[in-house]
């Protein structure tokens, strides 16, 4: 059996009994974060049954997955990576998720794009969630008239909020904090939770976990 199999069902394993243990309503999705790895480490999760993967570059995504997801087609390929608005036509394209929604110009290039191409997207609201200066993301203040925009004006599918909390600083308070706004906005998703800190995102209510180095080991770049 490949590594990244026994990897997966060794998280798969420890994501079933925190929900039994804390009786959590939901079982969280895993996206297996396929950045920077080739299709020879991706295709045995694929032959295994596991269809919901993550990229960070539009690029990157487009040239590896084409082909992918026109022979596996209950791929569902997630944007993670921030996205400029010059590359947002192939991202609808390509992408069925996109979780790094963070300013009205991309949300305007995207609802225009989804009409061009006939296609909806699932989008989170990428939120700033600890006002870092470093990050992008919309900041808690300005969430309900950026959701408001996105979903009234443009009718795009918002479905959830992401975060990725201070490198530094315990998760949880933050966590705590997305699943507030998330309640706030009567949205249901939440993608929160990588490789280090996904058991607290588990508890705090992520439906979307972004696991990468824990299914495919360490990146060589």
């Amino acid at each position: 059996m490949h590594a990244s199999i026994k990897r997966l069902q060794k998280v798969n394993n420890k994501v079933k009994e925190i929900v039994n243990k804390k009786q959590l309503k939901t079982v969280p999705q895993i996206i297996a974060v396929s950045k920077t790895f080739p299709l020879s480490q991706i295709t045995p999760l694929l032959d295994y049954g596991h269809f919901h993967f993550g990229e960070n570059k539009v690029q990157e995504a487009d040239h590896k997955w084409k082909d992918v997801k026109k022979k596996y087609k209950n791929v569902q390929l997630h944007m993670l990576g921030k996205l400029q608005t010059n590359k947002a036509k192939i991202a609808v394209k390509i992408f069925d998720y996109i979780h790094s929604l963070d300013n009205a110009k991309l949300a305007s290039k995207i609802a225009q794009f989804e009409k061009e191409l006939n296609k909806k997207i699932k989008l989170f609201i990428q939120v700033n969630i600890a006002e870092e200066t470093q990050k992008s993301g919309i900041l808690v203040k300005d969430l309900q008239n950026f959701y408001d925009y996105c979903s009234k004006e443009l009718s795009l599918n918002i479905i959830g909020l992401m975060c990725m909390p201070p490198a530094d600083l315990d998760p949880k308070n933050y966590f705590i904090m997305l699943k507030k706004n998330s309640e706030i906005l009567n949205l249901k998703d939440l993608s929160m939770g990588m490789s280090n800190d996904f058991e607290q995102a588990l508890i705090c209510g992520s439906t979307y976990l972004r696991l990468g180095t824990i299914i495919f080991g360490e990146r060589s770049s």
